[in-house]
């Protein structure tokens, strides 16, 4: 799943919508980058090094201070991910101008940000943003092939209904999610709404996860995507 959850009054804006967002003037050790510069960048970049981009979505606060936005690249022939990179940045010294990749990201509007590798630079003086976005994704190709290799490596362990429910536990007691989940994602194990997660592996069984956690606020469902990541070794 790849989401731009926003809350707050935050809004979903166009990239366009960007441009008019006020910058503001910038001090001898303060350099506010402007949202559509870093939008540009981003979408620039990724057309240049061959990413289709399939696409994207961007969110303001609503004093246009803080910017966040999720870009999706072809599946590649895969239905059940894509690769996706999202991005954040904001003018009032809140956080870091920040890109993360992935399969599975989460960038929302209560700073809840991460996916499986995330780079972040402060807005200082010396920070340079045309370094920053092909620095980024000069790490993209490798972290999305390793990420496959152990989306793989799930889909070839199969797992029995008992399995799920032992599993199902474990991830509970590490409060990964709620123990109220237990029975819905069981049941969405037993009953999968998607057909390709039908098969009964661990990579099915950690999409009924995350597919009971879209319900979540979306500080929870983001402590759940960062908690399934680690237990299931996605996140190396």
């Amino acid at each position: 799943m790849n989401h731009l959850m926003l809350s707050c009054g935050a809004e979903r804006v166009s990239r366009d919508v960007l441009r008019w967002v006020a910058t503001p003037k910038e001090t001898e050790t303060w350099k506010p980058v402007p949202h559509h510069d870093v939008a540009e960048l981003v979408t620039r970049a990724a057309q240049k090094r061959g990413y289709e981009i399939v696409s994207e979505e961007y969110g303001l606060n609503p004093s246009g201070s803080k910017m966040f936005g999720v870009l999706r690249f072809h599946p590649e022939g895969h239905p059940e991910y894509s690769r996706a990179l999202g991005v954040r940045n904001s003018h009032d010294k809140s956080f870091a101008l920040g890109l993360t990749v992935g399969l599975s990201i989460i960038v929302c509007s209560n700073l809840a940000f991460g996916g499986e590798t995330t780079i972040t630079r402060r807005h200082t003086s010396g920070i340079d943003i045309d370094q920053l976005v092909p620095e980024a994704f000069n790490n993209l190709e490798q972290q999305f092939v390793r990420l496959e290799l152990n989306v793989s490596c799930l889909k070839s362990k199969p797992v029995s209904l008992n399995e799920a429910r032992i599993i199902a536990v474990r991830v509970a007691e590490h409060d990964v999610i709620p123990s109220c989940d237990i029975l819905p994602v069981l049941k969405e194990f037993q009953e999968p709404r998607h057909e390709e997660f039908s098969d009964r592996n661990r990579w099915s069984l950690y999409n009924c996860f995350t597919e009971i956690a879209k319900k979540h606020t979306p500080v929870r469902a983001n402590k759940c995507y960062r908690g399934l990541a680690e237990l299931f070794k996605l996140a190396a």
